[in-house]
């Protein structure tokens, strides 16, 4: 990889120049203007106080000395502002890295360096006899990308679900069921319907709460009798419901812990330790979170049941004895910060090792502008009335392209384009920043968007169609006029690390970011002049260029969970 070549070289620049006491760090950063190179170094500034010399010029010995043994890949060095070290690659090394492109094709950006490690994804909990809401399809979204990447930077990865399948919530359905004589009528909605009601009656009515306290009970010992039955049906009802929203989400799962085996083994975890890390009182067990800097929160409740708490750290026993990951990643929401803080705490101190490999990976807070959405469905738009809405629209603007184009969109296209749509907008964010979801630029065709990633593979797709039947080949060769790269090419060397960086952090919004500015290069090469003209000698490389831009986008969209459609 080439940053590995100029680190290499500035490594041995500071060695010669012998001020190099202790290896540095050396970060290499691609400036925001590329008429400033395109790798950009601050070590000089690093390095300068520690070696008594002024920034400048220590910066323009290391220059010197970098070019008494200049690698091939480099044009030009200069030194910028107080101590900048810029770098300016050849073109001879774009017209490498092209070829390497089309030759690697669909395995160019795999990676390895995350070999070896074997990575457990937990990318669901659904809450079972409800209906599937936004947080489970961003959750979703989010570790399916996650797990792409990872095994694309060469680690084996396992993604899990753990269902909520039994809980308090789960009993309130089941007693809404009964008092409105619905048992026999189930369906997602009408256990959505039932959930609410449930709720709001165990908060206001005291006998109802107490009836529901009771069923809880007898599901959690798993007592024989209509209710058992009622609440089987139910768990079945739901687990297909999420097996298929799971489907549609092109998404699946290597294996399911369910937390009502996590509780039964929770449960005797906990009890095992009061006395060390739990106490008793007033009849529930505790850990006082207070004594560590955290929270102090009840694992068992003084009805003697496991909560979402102790539930969890069985769960990490279930999860380690199974697969012993290297590392095991849960894909929960921000404002369960200080919650699995607890959790982990809890789960270092009861097993050590296991504890310090579960990482919690969390997302911001879902908020809407734009369009019907944010005032129909509120913060807590259910999952299939989201999607379908998102779709609606997808319809309506594919309607009036299609006024324009000979192209049809058909209901798997529409689907396609619908997923991008979301799926871009969930993944464009940081880890830890609040998604803002706009309904109207989630579906455009311009800008920062999905369907605008696919519109550009389908544009270029369009051009290469072109080139074959006119028999323009693609061809890599370093004209007269190519001695400037362009921007495309400048940025398209560049995925195998963006990849590799997305996988050691965790973090898919720096593939999302870098395919929006990559797909607005290609749109801006495409606006210059003619692609395919076969009496431009120059043609065949545009068309050589244009066939890797289609193999580096096709596959950032795949690791993103997002389809790249040959033709819109």
């Amino acid at each position: 990889m080439i940053r590995n070549i100029l680190e290499n070289s500035i490594e041995t620049a500071l060695w010669e120049l012998k001020v190099n006491k202790t290896k540095p760090i050396i970060n290499l950063e691609h400036p925001e203007d590329l008429s400033h190179g395109d790798y950009s170094t601050n070590i000089a500034m690093v390095l300068a106080k520690q070696v008594a010399q002024n920034p400048r010029e220590l910066a323009e010995k290391i220059v010197a000395e970098i070019k008494e043994r200049q690698p091939k890949e480099i044009s030009k060095i200069e030194v910028a502002g107080p101590g900048f070290i810029n770098f300016y690659l050849s073109s001879e090394f774009f017209v490498l890295q092209n070829k390497e492109i089309l030759k690697a094709g669909k395995k160019f950006g795999l990676n390895q360096s995350l070999k070896g490690k074997k990575i457990l994804v937990e990318k669901s909990s659904p809450n079972l006899f409800k209906p599937f809401h936004i947080g489970h399809l961003l959750n979703i979204t989010i570790g399916e990308s996650l797990t792409r990447i990872l095994s694309f930077s060469g680690a084996k990865v396992i993604s899990i679900a753990y269902p909520s399948d039994i809980s308090l919530g789960a009993s309130k359905t089941i007693w809404a069921l009964i008092d409105k004589k619905l048992e026999n009528k189930m369906t997602i909605n009408i256990l959505g319907e039932c959930y609410v009601y449930g709720t709001k009656k165990y908060d206001e009515d005291e006998k109802a709460k107490q009836e529901i306290i009771e069923i809880n009970k007898k599901i959690n010992n798993k007592e024989s009798c209509d209710i058992w039955n009622i609440y089987k049906k139910g768990r079945d009802l739901s687990l297909k419901y999420f097996k298929d929203i799971t489907a549609r989400l092109d998404s699946k799962f290597a294996g399911y812990f369910y937390e009502s085996e996590a509780g039964v083994l929770g449960k005797k975890i906990v009890e095992k330790y009061v006395g060390k890390f739990f106490e008793k009182s007033e009849g529930a067990i505790i850990f006082k979170g207070e004594e560590y800097g955290l929270h102090t929160r009840v694992f068992i409740t003084s009805q003697n049941l496991p909560v979402y708490e102790a539930k969890d750290i069985g769960l990490i026993s279930l999860k380690f004895k199974k697969y012993n990951p290297d590392i095991s990643l849960v894909i929960t929401d921000v404002e369960q910060k200080q919650y699995f803080e607890v959790i982990k705490k809890v789960a270092i101190l009861i097993y050590g090792d296991w504890g310090e490999k579960s990482m919690y990976w969390q997302h911001g807070r879902m908020q809407f502008e734009g369009g019907d959405i944010s005032s129909r469905y509120g913060n807590v738009p259910l999952a299939e009335d989201f999607i379908d809405e998102v779709k609606k629209g997808v319809s309506k603007k594919m309607a009036s392209v299609e006024k324009k184009s000979s192209i049809k969109g058909d209901d798997k296209l529409i689907e396609n384009i619908t997923m991008a749509g979301l799926r871009y907008s969930f993944l464009r964010s940081s880890p830890g920043k609040n998604i803002i979801f706009d309904f109207d630029k989630s579906i455009s065709f311009e800008g920062d968007s999905g369907p605008y990633l696919q519109y550009s593979y389908a544009r270029a797709q369009s051009i290469l169609r072109k080139a074959k039947e006119e028999g323009v080949k693609a061809k890599v060769e370093n004209t007269k006029s190519k001695v400037t790269p362009n921007t495309l090419e400048k940025l398209l060397y560049r995925f195998p690390e963006i990849v590799e960086r997305a996988g050691n952090e965790y973090s898919p919004h720096y593939i999302a970011t870098y395919l929006i500015e990559l797909a607005s290069s290609f749109n801006s090469f495409y606006a210059t002049g003619k692609i395919v003209d076969k009496k431009d000698a120059e043609s065949p490389y545009k068309v050589a260029l244009t066939e890797a831009f289609s193999i580096v986008l096709k596959n950032g969209l795949n690791l993103l969970g997002i389809q790249a459609p040959e033709k819109m």
